[in-house]
C-alpha cells in the first residue's frame, strides 16, 4: 500500500492530485504541505500548513509521515502565487527538504515531480518541437529553476534507488488556475509580437495532476512532455478572448511589461519568451506511457481561461519579474 506525500498541497494542481489519490484503494495515506491551505474538500488526506522555507518544520513533517511515494508540486511559478524572488528560493527550498527527508525516511520508492518545457529553452537553433531527447538549454530563470529541480531529485534518485518521473509540464491554464499567461491573456489590451504568430501549447489542470497520479501508479521513470492536443499563437488567443491586440516588437516589449505589472498581470521571463518564441513539444511519449488518452486540447484550454474575464491583481510582486 501507498503512503503519497503532496507538496504543494495547497495550489490548484496539489489539491486534485491528492483527491485523486485518495479515491484509490491502493493509496492507504495522503499527506501534503504547504504555505496556503487547500481550497477544494478533502476526504481523508492529512495537511499541514508548512511555509517551504521552514526547513525543519517540513522535514520534520515529511520524516514522520514517511512516504513511499512522493508528489512533488511544490514548485512555484514566478508571479503565479509569488514573486520571482521568493518562488526561485521556495522551490529550492522545498525539493531539497522535502525529497531529501522523504529518501532518509527509508522507504521512499517513487517521485513524481512537477517541471516544464522551459527546460529545452528558446535558444538559437533550439527545436521548435522537442521531445525528451532534446538538449535542455533553459533561457529564462524559471527554466533554470526547473532544471535545477530535475537535477537534485536525479542526485536523490541515484544514491537511494529512487524511481524519478519529470514531468515537463506545458503552462498549466485555465479560468481557476493562477498563471501569468492567464492574467496577461485577460487583459483588455494584449501585447503580442509585431512580425510573427509562433505557437504555443497549454495544458488543462486536470490532465495535470493525472499526469503525476499516474506516474505514481505506474512506477513511471524518466522525463515526459505533458502536452495538451494542438496549439494555439498569441494572436489567435487575443481573437478568442475578443481582447484588443496590441503589436510589440525589440525594446517594445520590456515597456509593455511595465504596463502589464501595473494592470495586475506582471510578464516573468518564461511568459515573455512564449509570448515573443512560442512554447510547445512532443507529449507523444506522455500521452503513451502515462494512458493520457483524450486529453484537453489546447484551444479548449483557452475557451475555459476566458470564462473569467476579470484580472485578479496580485500584489507585492517583484519588481524582476517583468
Amino acid at each position: 500500500m501507498k503512503r503519497v506525500l503532496v507538496t504543494g498541497m495547497g495550489g490548484h494542481l496539489g489539491t486534485r492530485a491528492a483527491q485523486m489519490l485518495e479515491e484509490r484503494d491502493d493509496v492507504e495515506a495522503v499527506a501534503g504541505c504547504d504555505f496556503v491551505p487547500p481550497r477544494r474538500r478533502l476526504k481523508r488526506a492529512v495537511f499541514k500548513r508548512i511555509d517551504p522555507l521552514d526547513r525543519d518544520k517540513l522535514v520534520a513533517f515529511v520524516t514522520e509521515f514517511a512516504p513511499t511515494d512522493v508528489v512533488h508540486f511544490g514548485v512555484y511559478e514566478p508571479a503565479a502565487r509569488m514573486g520571482a524572488t521568493r518562488a526561485h528560493a521556495s522551490t529550492e527550498a522545498c525539493t531539497v527538504a522535502a525529497l531529501g527527508a522523504a529518501a532518509r525516511a527509508g522507504a521512499l520508492e517513487q517521485v513524481a515531480l512537477r517541471s516544464g518545457l522551459e527546460v529545452y529553452g528558446r535558444g538559437r537553433g533550439a527545436p521548435l518541437t522537442p521531445d525528451e531527447d532534446a538538449p535542455l538549454d533553459p533561457t529564462s530563470p524559471y527554466g533554470c529553476s526547473l532544471l535545477e529541480v530535475e537535477t537534485t531529485a536525479a542526485g536523490i534518485a541515484r544514491r537511494h534507488d529512487v524511481r524519478v518521473a519529470s514531468l515537463r509540464l506545458a503552462p498549466v491554464s485555465g479560468s481557476h488556475a493562477p498563471s501569468p499567461l492567464g492574467r496577461l491573456l485577460r487583459l483588455p489590451l494584449v501585447p503580442v509580437p509585431a512580425f510573427v504568430d509562433p505557437p504555443f501549447s497549454l495544458l488543462n489542470h486536470e490532465d495535470a495532476a493525472r499526469a503525476a497520479v499516474e506516474a505514481i501508479v505506474r512506477g513511471a521513470h524518466g522525463p515526459f512532455n505533458v502536452v495538451g492536443p494542438g496549439a494555439a499563437s498569441p494572436w489567435q488567443a487575443v481573437r478568442l478572448g475578443g481582447r484588443i491586440p496590441f503589436p510589440v516588437a525589440g525594446p517594445g516589449w520590456r515597456l509593455a511589461g511595465r504596463f502589464s505589472e501595473i494592470a495586475g498581470a506582471p510578464i516573468p521571463d518564461h511568459t515573455l519568451s512564449l509570448m515573443r518564441d512560442g512554447l510547445t513539444a512532443d507529449g507523444g511519449h506522455a500521452a503513451k506511457a502515462l494512458g493520457l488518452g483524450r486529453m484537453v486540447p489546447t484551444q479548449v484550454v483557452l475557451d475555459d481561461l476566458f470564462e473569467w474575464a476579470t484580472v485578479t491583481p496580485i500584489s507585492n510582486v517583484d519588481r524582476r519579474v517583468a
